[in-house]
């Protein structure tokens, strides 16, 4: 009677890891075809009214310069490349859905059902959340913003931006602030995660607050307002945070030990 060649069960595992590494790296390009596919459709969508989103844009700013003040292009190519790039980003805004599905799709079948149910509202929660960002800072911060600028204008200077400067200072601050509005998403996250609990969050509130207002002191230009405007909301989502952490906290037991029916789907 002969042994069995050890060796032989690590080769039939091998074999049987390599198409399944596969089928994962053809999911994985067809995902990324699809969600590029998607991104550039809307983008050539988006193309023929590429100035009039500029112009859409640029209206808080219009709005508070004074008589006789107008956007400039210094560079030769900005009247072209300001309102692409403008184009771009609005059609990755747009996309976002169906970018974020692409990658849902992708890795949901390794998840168990209890990590589907708390991972798609996190999901969800943080795309709503980053266009509410967005929003506010251009209805809300915005005209705040522009207003403060042009009253501090010094005697004599006139007010003439550039139409690239202009654009790179609003995506930027959509970005400070579709981030800073993820606060009550990235909490639940870390209570999930273990690293704290709803009762430290709930004790260390004094030092977020301190916090949070040197990141709005940080992002927003040196106006109180504006630092006021993106302070008390971050606040508010931090409560959010708090009281969506505790909702979630008393499932995160079960999420770490999944019950025997609770299997990754197939």
């Amino acid at each position: 009677m002969s042994d069995a060649d050890p060796r032989s069960g690590d080769l039939n595992e091998e074999a049987a890891a390599e198409p399944r590494l596969l089928d994962h790296l053809i999911e994985l390009r067809a995902r990324l075809l699809r969600g590029v596919t998607g991104l550039i459709i809307v983008f050539l969508g988006l193309l023929p009214f590429a100035n009039k989103l500029y112009h859409f844009l640029a209206t808080p700013l219009l709005a508070k310069l004074p008589a006789g003040s107008q956007l400039i292009a210094v560079e030769v190519a900005s009247p072209f490349s300001a309102p692409l790039k403008l184009a771009f980003f609005a059609a990755l805004m747009i996309s976002m859905p169906w970018l974020l599905f692409q990658a849902w799709a992708f890795v949901a079948p390794g998840l168990y059902k209890r990590e589907k149910r708390l991972a798609l509202p996190l999901l969800a929660s943080a795309l709503v959340l980053f266009y509410a960002g967005c929003a506010f800072a251009f209805f809300l911060v915005l005209p705040s913003v522009f207003g403060f600028l042009v009253k501090i204008t010094p005697t004599g200077v006139s007010m003439m931006t550039d139409i690239n400067a202009y654009l790179d200072f609003v995506l930027i601050l959509f970005l400070a602030f579709g981030i800073s509005f993820e606060v009550p998403v990235a909490l639940v996250i870390l209570v999930l995660l273990g690293w704290v609990t709803p009762a430290q969050l709930k004790e260390g509130r004094g030092y977020a607050v301190v916090g949070i207002f040197i990141v709005a002191a940080v992002i927003t230009p040196p106006d109180v307002v504006s630092q006021l405007m993106l302070a008390i909301p971050m606040c508010l989502l931090y409560e959010m945070g708090i009281i969506a952490a505790k909702w979630v906290g008393s499932d995160r037991r079960d999420a770490d030990d999944p019950s025997p029916g609770d299997a990754r789907d197939p």
